[in-house]
């Protein structure tokens, strides 16, 4: 007869120890749910920083560590990274006799701004107060300024501001008095536009900020062509 058959008679013999304890059938579905479920936990490692990971090593089994191991890096990547795109994202001043090592000699690949200013001239300052925004906006690229004359002797005013954009160590382009630099009213989103013309920031904006301005004056020039023939 069937061990596992429910009768009288095999359950007290399963009483006595005669027959094994009946088998129980395992309901699929319900096997199939805890599998799931089993699949989908995260471990905890996965949402650990570095010095969790470090404190829970004594918790995890051999399996575990090396997962904990390929996290770690993984983060470790993750803040490098992090470095990396960080390492400025402000405005800092320089003197003149800093100029090699923190511009010419800034790092392979790194984009440079310097503005050369004075104090006393009041686009300066407004260029300065637009720099401080977009270094935070634009950590990847070191943006410096230093007094005019510290960098270059009796450097003239009607030179300033003037704004040098460098890139392992050469000039990529350079924007030179009140009108180059975009007058006396420009806006940071108009100094970002010029500064990524030049390729030292990668602008999320879609167009020149001073478009319809330029639009116009364009329409004006070629009005009074027209007009002049």
């Amino acid at each position: 007869k069937d061990p596992n058959e429910d009768t009288e008679w095999n359950d007290v013999l399963r009483d006595f120890g005669i027959l094994p304890p009946k088998e129980e059938v395992k309901d699929e579905i319900e096997e199939m749910v805890l599998q799931l479920q089993k699949e989908a936990e995260v471990k905890p490692y996965e949402k650990m920083n570095l010095k969790q990971l470090k404190e829970a090593e004594d918790e995890f089994n051999e399996e575990d560590m090396k997962a904990v191991e390929m996290y770690r890096k993984q983060r470790l990547e993750e803040l490098k990274s992090l470095w990396k795109q960080q390492r400025y994202g402000e405005l800092v001043e320089i003197a003149g006799e800093q100029y090699v090592k923190e511009v010419s000699n800034a790092g392979k690949d790194v984009w440079v701004v310097i503005h050369l200013y004075r104090s006393s001239i009041p686009m300066c300052l407004l260029i300065n107060k637009h720099l401080s925004i977009l270094a935070t906006k634009f950590p990847e690229t070191k943006f410096l300024k230093s007094i005019a004359n510290s960098c270059i002797e009796n450097y003239h005013d009607s030179c300033l501001p003037t704004l040098f954009v460098y890139k392992n160590g050469e000039i990529k382009g350079k924007l030179i008095g009140i009108a180059q630099c975009g007058g006396m009213h420009i806006t940071a989103e108009e100094l970002e536009w010029k500064l990524a013309e030049l390729g030292a920031v990668k602008t999320d904006l879609e167009e020149n900020p001073k478009k319809d301005v330029v639009d116009m004056l364009t329409s004006l020039l070629k009005k009074a062509s027209i007009n002049s023939n």
